[in-house]
Formats: structure tokens, C-alpha cells, sequence
């Protein structure tokens, strides 16, 4: 059964739906850019049947709300008043594309607090050519349309931190890469993961969306890493 919940932050307030064992390990997922926590469902019954999974809508998507300001690091500290508000002391965490930017920003600044972290086809810390941000649909979407340009941004002109504080990172982590039909650069991925102390690269060539391209060979690299009991750390 999965729960909608709400939490009031100082600036914002955050929806995020809640399914699995109470008593499991907490499991956190943050979706992509433009996403929301639905964008998990089609994984989530198998991906980690003993977690207490928390599937976030980040701020300017879905229920959560859409204060005006935006950026990577106000995402990562929304998650850990998240966290703090759950009384949750470490979680599990797995982030698809701007939501593993979040993730890997998180593991960098609060190491202590993240057990194990998946980064799916994760956009690397490094700086890209700039384009032209769309103006926004004429039909409604769900989510702020202001986040694109304030995202975009900065992935294009990364903080050089963000590539420094890599090794920073002490949670067992696991990139899925999305192989060479991704527009995500692969080997920009490679060399990001090479900085990652206890990390592996596992690639799928299913694209920039590996959750939806091919479900049950996302479950079946990321299901094990994220078993307890298979786990020794």
C-alpha cells in the first residue's frame, strides 16, 4: 500500500509517497528533472520488497511546492530536512539523471547519512556547451517551469566542487549507465565513477530512461546492491 504524506519545511513543503515495511531500511528515490514520484512505479514493487521506500516529489514537481528558487543545493538540503523531519539518520538512495546529481551532492556534504547510493544515468560534473532553454508548453505541466532554467544552468556550468568532493563519497555506490543511446556523455560518467571510492559501473543500453526502458534489467543490477541482506557493510 503506498501512502501520500507531506512534510512542512522552513521554505517548502514536500510531498513524497510512502510504500513498503514500516520497520525496513529506509529507501529515498529521487526522480529526474520535470518527473515525480510516480515516475518510480513501474519498478518499485520489485526493487526493494524489504525497504521502507520514500519516493519524493523534489521541489517544483508534482504536490510539493513551487517556492520560486531553485538549484541543485536547495534540492539537497530539502532532502535532508526531509530526513531530519522523518528522524531518519541514514538512508539508502537512488537518483535518476538531476535527481542522482542530488543524490551524489547529498553523499558528498552529509556522508554519514547515506548508506548506499545508485546514480542513474547520472549527468557528470563537468562543464557542456550551452543551449537555448524551450519556452514552456502551452498545455500544463507538473511541475515549475522555472526549475528547468535554474537546473539547466547549472548542470551545463557545474560547481568545480562538486567534481573535487567526489571522493568525499563513502557509501558503496553503483552508477547505471545508459550506454550509447544516452545524450548523457558515457565516458564523462566513467571518469565521474573513477572518483567514487567504493564504486562500480554496471551499463545498460537502454537509454537516457534505464527504469523505463528496460525495468527488470534495472531491477536485476540495482535489487541485489540494495538487499540488506546481501550487504556486508
Amino acid at each position: 500500500m503506498t501512502v501520500h504524506r507531506t512534510v512542512e519545511l522552513p521554505e517548502v513543503t514536500l510531498a513524497y509517497r510512502e510504500s513498503g515495511p514500516p520497520g525496513g531500511p529506509p529507501l529515498l528515490l529521487l526522480h529526474a528533472l520535470g518527473e515525480r514520484a510516480t515516475d518510480w512505479d513501474g519498478v518499485l514493487p520489485d526493487l526493494a520488497p524489504h525497504h521502507r521506500v520514500l519516493a519524493l516529489d523534489l521541489r517544483g514537481h508534482g504536490d510539493s511546492g513551487r517556492p520560486g528558487r531553485y538549484g541543485l543545493e536547495p534540492m539537497r538540503d530539502d532532502v535532508l530536512g526531509l530526513l531530519d523531519a522523518l528522524g531518519l539518520d541514514r538512508v539508502d538512495v537512488v537518483g535518476h539523471s538531476m535527481g542522482g546529481v542530488v543524490a551524489y551532492l547529498l553523499a558528498q556534504e552529509h556522508p554519514e547519512r547515506v548508506g548506499r547510493l545508485v546514480l542513474e544515468d547520472v549527468p557528470a560534473p563537468y562543464p557542456r556547451p550551452a543551449s537555448p532553454v524551450a519556452d514552456p508548453p502551452a498545455e500544463p505541466v507538473a511541475f515549475d517551469w522555472a526549475v528547468v532554467r535554474a537546473v539547466k544552468e547549472q548542470i551545463d556550468t557545474p560547481d568545480p566542487h562538486w567534481l573535487e568532493r567526489m571522493p568525499a563519497i563513502g557509501a558503496p555506490t553503483l552508477v547505471v549507465a545508459g550506454g550509447r543511446a544516452s545524450h548523457v556523455p558515457q565516458d564523462r560518467i566513467a571518469e565521474m565513477a573513477e572518483r567514487i571510492p567504493d564504486c562500480r559501473v554496471v551499463t545498460i543500453e537502454a537509454g537516457h530512461l534505464v527504469h523505463h526502458a528496460r525495468p527488470a534489467d534495472f531491477v536485476a543490477v540495482v535489487a541485489p546492491f540494495l538487499d540488506p541482506a546481501d550487504r556486508i557493510d
